[in-house]
């Protein structure tokens, strides 16, 4: 997608800086120039911590057990937003369902590792390594995912980034990554999230850290960087209509859209979201799962509205390390569990479908007496996004021990 510099000037909120003063890195950026490999594809993953909830986030609302397994908390069927007549949306997200209704927005649910470990540490290391069960794996899966593409001709310390003080277990391995904590100071971590804090400026960073992250990314990026630091990032816009909520995760969201849209050759981008961890009075259409809900989604509607055009060439994939259980416990909240739910969004997605086979609830059909049954592995979910869209064939190597072919893909991408 090409992009003129006035539109550049616009979208990355450098108006305030004259086109002469721009580097060559810039003024490529600029002119359309800038060759990000591939058409510009885009895969940005969000995780869940804390095992969310699938099923008071994606409700069966057609399941009769769902209601009397969660006398409670659960939603009822005048609250749901009804999606196929068998699921629906929690009300507190309604701001994704115009996505759903434009076929942007599709779903996973009975989704999940195959593992059986109720740690979250271990399901989560699982998750972002991408070999379930096994903990000696180094590096991770979106990691491998970049390792197989071409080289971008022009290279970018941005090509893949994780919105947070330190680089999570996802992003470790081989390829260059960094992670952003806050553009407005570009507080910025290195590979290793056990090192100790580096300074605050890249001109310090980019001197004398002992990380090589940004080592031989080149002097134009480092410039483009100081550029966009001298440019005031705080004085950001987003595209009419993006209206994210005020936290953490909004402003992760937010920070990526101003990165993406300034074309500074973004390929796969990580944030994350806590507190799904609802043991004790989880809420129904109120309370602690709704409010968390409610930014989550939020943030969501409010990032793909901001990326206008750009999100057509964006796919969004949502994952959380496993469910909760299928009944609700003593304290009205729910325990850890196995399957759960995932949201996939993007341009090339064949939305307004809710993808996998549903186990059921019954009790002859939960796994071991007490969960929602994995139907879906997430490795399949994750696999068709980086074959079909990032265009990596290498899927041995990048979920290793997994026979992920694409004849078995869920065909969630068009």
């Amino acid at each position: 997608m090409s992009i003129t510099r006035r539109i550049f000037l616009r979208n990355g909120a450098l108006a305030v800086v004259g086109t002469a003063a721009l580097p060559s890195f810039l003024t490529r950026a600029a002119d359309g120039a800038l060759s990000l490999g591939r058409g510009n594809q885009r895969l940005v993953v969000i995780f869940q911590r804390g095992a969310a909830d699938g099923l008071n986030i994606v409700v069966p609302h057609g399941e009769p057990a769902y209601y009397s397994m969660r006398p409670s908390i659960n939603i009822p069927r005048n609250a749901v937003l009804d999606l196929d007549g068998f699921f629906g949306l929690h009300p507190a997200m309604a701001s994704l369902r115009p996505l759903w209704n434009q076929r942007h927005l599709a779903i996973v649910h009975a989704a999940g590792s195959p593992d059986p470990t109720r740690s979250h540490f271990d399901a989560q290391d699982f998750m972002e390594s991408g070999t379930p069960g096994v903990k000696a794996t180094e590096d991770g899966w979106l990691n491998r995912a970049l390792h197989a593409l071409p080289t971008p001709d022009e290279k970018s310390a941005f090509r893949a980034i994780a919105l947070g003080p330190s680089l999570p277990r996802i992003l470790s391995g081989s390829e260059p990554a960094v992670a952003v904590n806050n553009i407005h100071d570009f507080g910025v971590g290195g590979r290793n999230a056990n090192a100790a804090p580096m300074a605050n400026t890249f001109e310090a960073m980019y001197e004398h850290s002992l990380d090589s992250v940004l080592h031989g990314t080149g002097q134009e990026t480092f410039e483009a960087v100081k550029m966009l630091k001298s440019a005031n990032p705080s004085q950001y816009t987003p595209a009419p209509g993006a209206d994210y909520p005020r936290g953490r995760f909004s402003e992760s969201l937010q920070q990526l859209a101003q990165l993406i849209k300034a074309n500074l050759g973004v390929e796969v981008a990580f944030a994350d979201l806590g507190g799904w961890d609802h043991h004790v009075n989880e809420g129904s259409t109120q309370g602690q799962i709704a409010n968390v809900l409610r930014d989550f989604s939020q943030s969501l509607s409010a990032f793909w509205t901001d990326l206008g055009d750009l999100a057509e060439d964006t796919v969004i994939v949502t994952m959380s390390e496993f469910g909760r259980t299928a009944r609700e416990n003593g304290n009205r909240g729910t325990d850890h569990g196995h399957a759960n739910v995932m949201f996939i969004m993007g341009g090339p997605v064949k939305g307004g479908k809710v993808y996998g086979r549903w186990p059921g609830l019954e009790q002859s059909q939960l796994y071991e007496g007490r969960d929602l049954a994995v139907t879906t592995d997430f490795r399949r979910v994750l696999g068709e996004a980086v074959y079909e869209h990032l265009r990596n064939k290498s899927l041995d190597r990048v979920f290793p021990g997994f026979e992920n072919k694409p004849d078995a893909f869920l065909k969630y991408l068009g």
